[in-house]
């Protein structure tokens, strides 16, 4: 059954927003977790973003590109916001936003010290849950920044569990769910439970907001937030309208707090406290209201342009209570009175439409783990406002930035003009776009809404986005960074899996990407490959600290790196692009034209990985069996850098297989690539064969012949090597005994394995590649094993694991790797998720045992869940890995 035929009530929704009907997806969870310490917030002299807008100035200076909060609800514009605010009556501060390190303040980086997790969510966002764990004692920080601050790399991190301010359960469970009765009519239940062991009492603040886009030019329009009623607060702006915050009568009327969502003048300007109208208070005036009790901090008529309602909550131990609010038009009929069955039928909807999608999951906890991912999916959608050339130039009611901000970061950017909600990686540590990490997450959200998926993949080839030259922006901290090219990879298997799903293809869709790409790919020829002769170079490439020294900057002694990943990435390009050409010459037999192309250029740089400049070098050692980065010295020595990491498995990645019916329909494409086999001996032999008596020659494309796939499968699969329990490791776990050490003008550089968080200070620390379990690079690993099956069969045997006495097909290797990659986020004998297995409170406790913690990457040893917390973005390929394979094409 397609996506086309089911008949849940969520698939009904996103066929209306497809046909333009109802606009489901207006309002959502699209509020960072973090706008503070941003490249885009920073105007600073010297590009200290961390510095130039830190955590204490967030509650009293307003942002100039977005909102930040606490389960953030809003307009797809981002115009009004919908956030939460607490405070148990003893913290410093009133808790608007959750707290982290700064990259300078954390042993390994920027790290959020808070505890929340994402339950469950729906693509149209009828439906959406998520919870937190906010202390009833005074929040500790102080303690987590001195005691990260004076710890080392060496040293583990100092997490919120280790304060001891949850012990006793002395916490509030904080639960946040939104559902939609219409796709403009939201209701919120805030719930609160008393985890500890005596009565306590919560200060409850949902708070609507707009967000500041008055404050950077002259004329803009000043919408308004106002009080209609003991229970009613309006916000009206143009664009929206007039939309009602409306409050229970089932609860005393709260206090409704206002001010303006304006900087303190005062604080942060030494402005003159007089000066300061009293109905024209700034945006920390609830913090000084409710934390300091100062009754004038607010405005003193009931509106400006932030509101919020005013509950003081007092629970006795393991009591719950309940808050319903609704925001909707003013013209809408929907009363918190009717929350409770808005809330009851879109639950009851959203088990519907998961049953749907997981239909062959049969354990419960893996169809748990799966919906949790795509929960974290959802929830990670942000609006993301950037205009370069604003920035750079700065706004006229603004200080001019300095000078040097028109030469220094992100200057050859002027054109980038974002704003949009787009995939993050993750909301609080990494609450900006990054491209390559938006193709994963496309891979994974497709194939419960590929609509979302083709539109981020269409966006960031669009003028707004892409160079002119051709090149794709990286991240705001430097756009000029080059991420792997596997752009066009995540667009063909978006468009694959909606074709399966909806039984239809979009060629529009996978044309139009296409014709964007081709500019990518040639951009990477021009710039990347420095001799003219296929191997490409292009710097960290997303593996951050994977090799001896920073590949982003110059070889130490001169001379270039030519990069086993770099090449490989650029072959699997090439491959993909002939077989998007080939799929879109069934209706558009031109496109056969560029196929051949693209053919002809993947066996250029196949060639060139074997003969590097004709000097019989090339980047496969047969002695090693492996792949590795070349040094071309100023002196022309062409020298290995002899690293087991998974730059050397890369070249698995590039691989397709053509069918000999499709070669029937390809008249033109066929007729050039047997002129080109036959008149191109030595690129011919990089072609395999596979004759199926009746049905002709399929033929494999492929870096790797049988010889060189088993080689590297040796290493991959061995657990001495890259295979651990839980996937294959980043690096050989080899090199923990053994690091390997180069030695150049007298320095020497070394990479050990470190399976967990990285010792080293390249790229601020906060990821490592040097033996960590990364969830991208298994998905590539698996989805190549899968297509190898495809051309080799059931009689192509191999060991898994390595010195084991079990021959598998390579079907069952990749199997087995998404299995143990399952394994980091299920509960084990004693109900312990490796993922989440650094604190035993994540297995003990009742309520946090039940989720799975999708981080950034994984200890290549234990599982253990490091780096960034809620890195939901990548990491939930898990969910594609987890996909039974009847019912996805991955081999396809």
């Amino acid at each position: 059954m397609s996506h086309a035929s089911a008949t849940t009530a969520e698939h009904h929704r996103m066929r209306d927003e497809a046909a333009g009907l109802a606009p489901w997806r207006f309002w959502g969870p699209y509020v960072s977790c973090r706008q503070w310490g941003t490249v885009r917030e920073d105007y600073s002299t010297d590009g200290s973003a961390w510095d130039s807008f830190p955590h204490d100035h967030a509650r009293s200076r307003a942002y100039r590109w977005g909102e930040d909060g606490i389960a953030g609800w809003c307009d797809k514009n981002q115009r009004l916001c919908l956030t939460l605010a607490l405070w148990n009556g003893r913290d410093p501060i009133l808790k608007e936003r959750f707290f982290g390190l700064t990259n300078s303040e954390g042993n390994h980086g920027e790290d959020a010290k808070e505890i929340w997790w994402h339950e469950d969510a729906l693509p149209s966002h009828a439906w959406n849950r998520m919870g937190y764990a906010y202390p009833q004692r005074e929040f500790p920080y102080a303690t987590l920044v001195e005691e990260n601050r004076r710890r080392t790399r060496l040293d583990g991190e100092f997490e919120l569990l280790d304060t001891g301010v949850l012990d006793d359960d002395r916490f509030f469970e904080v639960w946040a769910t939104y559902a939609k009765r219409g796709h403009d009519e939201t209701v919120l239940r805030i719930e609160i439970v008393n985890r500890g062991p005596e009565r306590a009492e919560l200060h409850v603040l949902p708070q609507l907001a707009f967000r500041n886009t008055w404050s950077w030019r002259e004329g803009s329009e000043r919408p308004l937030v106002e009080r209609t009623g003991p229970r009613t607060v309006r916000a009206t702006c143009a664009a929206l309208g007039a939309m009602e915050l409306r409050l229970p009568s089932s609860l005393d009327a709260p206090e409704l707090l206002f001010c303006e969502n304006e900087t303190n003048a005062v604080r942060h300007f030494g402005a003159d406290p007089a000066e300061v109208a009293r109905d024209r208070r700034p945006k920390d005036a609830f913090h000084d209201r409710v934390v300091h009790g100062d009754e004038g901090a607010v405005n003193a008529v009931p509106r400006g342009t932030k509101a919020a309602a005013w509950y003081r909550i007092a629970l006795d131990a393991g009591a719950r209570i309940s808050i319903d609010l609704v925001l909707c038009p003013s013209t809408s009929e929907l009363r918190p009175e009717q929350a409770p069955q808005v809330l009851a039928d879109r639950r009851r909807e959203a088990d519907e439409y998961y049953a749907y999608i997981q239909r062959g999951i049969e354990s419960p906890e893996a169809r748990r783990v799966q919906r949790q991912a795509y929960a974290g999916l959802l929830w990670s959608k942000q609006y993301y406002e950037f205009d370069v050339r604003r920035w750079i130039d700065g706004d006229p009611t603004q200080p001019e930035p300095p000078d040097a901000r028109r030469t220094g970061r992100n200057a050859q950017w002027r054109h980038l003009a974002a704003s949009s909600v787009l995939s993050m990686p993750d909301t609080w540590e990494y609450p900006w776009f990054a491209a390559w990490d938006l193709a994963f997450h496309c891979v994974a959200i497709a194939n419960i809404d590929a609509a979302f998926a083709k539109g981020q993949l269409s966006k960031l080839l669009t003028d707004h986005y892409m160079h002119p030259s051709g090149e794709l922006p990286a991240y705001e901290w430097a756009f000029s960074d080059v991420n792997p090219p596997i752009h066009a990879w995540a667009a063909w298997r978006t468009y694959l899996i909606d074709k399966r799903r909806h039984g239809t293809a979009d060629h529009d869709f996978l044309a139009s990407v296409f014709n964007r790409l081709l500019l990518n790919f040639t951009w990477w020829v021009n710039r990347k490959d420095s001799f003219g002769r296929n191997i490409f170079e292009g710097g960290f490439l997303g593996l951050d600290n994977v090799g001896v020294f920073d590949r982003s900057q110059p070889l130490p002694g001169g001379g270039r790196l030519q990069q086993a990943d770099g090449t490989s990435w650029m072959a699997m390009f090439a491959l993909t692009m002939m077989r998007m050409a080939l799929e879109l010459a069934h209706e558009r037999p031109f496109y056969q034209d560029m196929a051949a192309k693209f053919f002809e250029h993947f066996l250029q740089i196949a060639e060139a990985m074997t003969q590097m400049g004709g000097k019989g070098v090339g980047l496969w050692n047969e002695e090693d069996g492996f792949y590795y980065d070349m040094m071309h010295l100023p002196d022309g020595r062409i020298e290995p850098i002899k690293v087991l990491s998974v730059v050397g498995l890369i070249p698995l990645f590039a691989v397709e297989t053509i069918e000999p019916e499709l070669l029937e329909r390809m008249p033109v494409f066929r007729e050039r690539l047997e002129w080109f086999l036959r008149e191109r001996p030595e690129m011919a032999a990089l072609v395999s064969r596979w004759n199926e008596p009746g049905r002709g020659e399929r033929r494999l494309l492929s870096l790797l012949r049988g010889h060189r796939m088993k080689c590297l499968l040796r290493k991959a699969l061995d657990e001495r090597h890259f295979l651990s329990p839980f996937g294959v490791r980043s690096l050989s776990r080899e090199l923990a005994d053994r690091p390997y050490t180069l030695w150049i003008d007298g320095k020497s550089y070394s990479v050990r394995y470190e399976p967990a968080e990285s010792q080293s200070g390249l790229f601020g620390g906060n990821s490592n590649w040097r033996g960590p379990i990364w969830m991208p690079m298994n998905l590539l690993l698996v989805e190549s094993l899968q297509k190898f099956h495809h051309y080799y069969g059931d009689d192509f045997r191999i060991d898994c694991p390595v010195g084991s006495a079990t021959k598998v097909t390579l079907l069952e290797a990749a199997d087995e790797i998404s299995r143990r990659a399952t394994r980091l986020f299920m509960p084990g004998a004693e109900g312990v998720r490796p993922s989440t297995a650094m604190h035993p409170k994540f297995a003990q406790d009742p309520t946090l045992r039940q989720f799975a913690g999708f981080y950034e990457y994984f200890d290549g040893d234990t599982g253990r869940g490091c780096g960034a917390s809620h890195q939901t973005g990548w990491t939930a390929c898990i969910a594609k890995l987890m996909t039974p394979r009847g019912q996805d094409e991955r081999h396809a």
